[in-house]
């Protein structure tokens, strides 16, 4: 019997030792590349405290499995799990956290950037482009009922996590009718939008597009595609990723996303180097990589990296009010297009209303003509819930009751902005997850408090 007890025990510690050569181990150091660069950039990009960051960003399995260490003087932050894999993020001034990977650490700092001034404050000039909000709202809606909606989308004080929401904000007909935020965050806090990203490279691409600097039908000039059927890809077929190269979007696994995200300097070049699966045009897959190489594809146009960094704050982001908006490079300096834009709930919602309104913002034409309804056009293959960097209501049964014409910037852990032209309604969710959290049932009950 004990011999069978001790055979038993050598079989438990050899399938332990298995399990962590093969299976662990190697997704280890992607562990801990997440929760230094998420640690770093929820403090030094954020402003938030590092309790709340564990918390909330790296609460999920398993990365909740890393432990960090901020070092606030030469603003970086280090992560281990069971005190390996050490992997080291820092932070630079106007770009924000960065993993230290193959580029030296000084190198990665002397990329700091300095945003350029907007020219104005958002406390002198009205919403939507400032933060002076109105003395009247919008007549017809029962703003008790919405209050209520709002105050019950927040778990309560003191209540164990379980619909994770961090912030709202609800705009019907331009003008903000409701916002709440989880304590003791505000309408000035910084989220992560993660995908959200995708549709900020939408609207980059987009105002590259009305200069008359690119083409969208056009293959773009990338030497690497050049000798082979890559160079077929066109920039209509990136934008709807229909591209045909291999890439799979799986963040709890060793794929090109997270490899690409966590253990590469230069992600542009990781995506291009994929080679191509499918013949372009033929097959929709939804990918980061092929909305980073329309971030090198931006950076690549303008040609100059002081204009590039300035790029999307001089044409959009001050052009909204999104001064509250900061966006990521990777070590390469190379916007991540996919994954690393913050911004504030109500600057979520001002870039919501760029595109409600068609590219135009204020009386401030952004956007070419057509922009929001080519981007909003379903892609074949994707079933209809996809266009181009913008995911769609049609026939997508995730919110059956919502109107169809409603669209949405969608990024991981629920981060969502819905547009819905029918409603003249747009509608901002922040959190750190979906899980227990009926988005359905909260935009009908928003919905339901608005005129008509």
């Amino acid at each position: 019997m004990k011999k069978l007890l001790r055979r038993i025990i050598w079989i438990i510690i050899l399938a332990i030792v298995v399990f962590t050569i093969i299976y662990a181990w190697p997704r280890a150091p992607i562990l801990t590349a997440f929760a230094a660069r998420g640690m770093c950039s929820g403090v030094f990009v954020m402003d938030r405290e590092p309790e709340r960051v564990s918390k909330e960003d790296l609460s999920f399995f398993p990365i909740s499995l890393a432990k960090t260490k901020i070092d606030y003087e030469e603003k970086s932050v280090t992560a281990r799990v069971l005190g390996l894999a050490k992997r080291k993020a820092i932070y630079r001034e106007g770009l924000g956290a960065v993993l230290v990977l193959d580029i030296p650490e000084e190198e990665l700092r002397a990329k700091a950037f300095t945003q350029p001034d907007p020219g104005y404050s958002p406390d002198t000039i009205p919403w939507p482009k400032g933060d002076l909000l109105p003395g009247s709202m919008p007549d017809g809606v029962d703003y008790n009922k919405l209050n209520t909606i709002l105050e019950n989308a927040f778990d309560k004080v003191d209540a164990e996590p379980f619909k994770k929401t961090l912030g709202v904000a609800v705009v019907y007909d331009n003008a903000i009718i409701g916002e709440k935020y989880l304590e003791p965050y505000d309408e000035h806090t910084l989220f992560h939008g993660w995908s959200q990203a995708k549709s900020i490279t939408n609207a980059m691409i987009g105002v590259l597009v009305r200069a008359g600097e690119i083409d969208i039908n056009m293959p773009p000039e990338i030497p690497e595609w050049s000798d082979d059927e890559r160079s077929e890809i066109t920039l209509n077929n990136l934008l709807q990723m229909t591209d045909g190269l291999h890439f799979v979007e799986n963040y709890f696994d060793i794929s090109e996303v997270t490899r690409m995200l966590y253990t590469s300097d230069d992600m542009y070049g990781f995506a291009i180097g994929n080679p191509l699966e499918h013949t372009p045009g033929t097959v929709w897959n939804y990918s980061g990589g092929t909305t980073n190489i329309l971030s090198g594809i931006v950076r690549n146009t303008i040609g100059n990296d002081k204009d590039y960094y300035a790029f999307p704050y001089r044409e959009l982001f001050h052009r909204i009010g999104m001064l509250n908006t900061l966006f990521e490079t990777d070590g390469e300096g190379t916007y991540v297009g996919s994954s690393y834009c913050y911004a504030s709930t109500r600057d979520w919602a001002r870039f919501g209303l760029l595109y409600m309104n068609y590219g135009i913002f204020a009386g401030d034409t952004i956007l070419p003509a057509g922009w929001v309804e080519y981007s909003t056009d379903p892609v074949p293959g994707s079933q209809g819930q996809y266009g181009a960097q913008i995911w769609l209501q049609k026939k997508d049964g995730r919110y059956p009751e919502i109107p169809e014409d409603m669209f949405l910037v969608d990024g991981f852990q629920g981060q969502r902005v819905f547009i819905i032209p029918s409603k003249k309604l747009v509608v901002v969710r922040m959190g750190y997850s979906m899980k227990n959290f009926d988005m359905n049932k909260f935009l009908m009950g928003i919905i339901s408090t608005l005129p008509g």
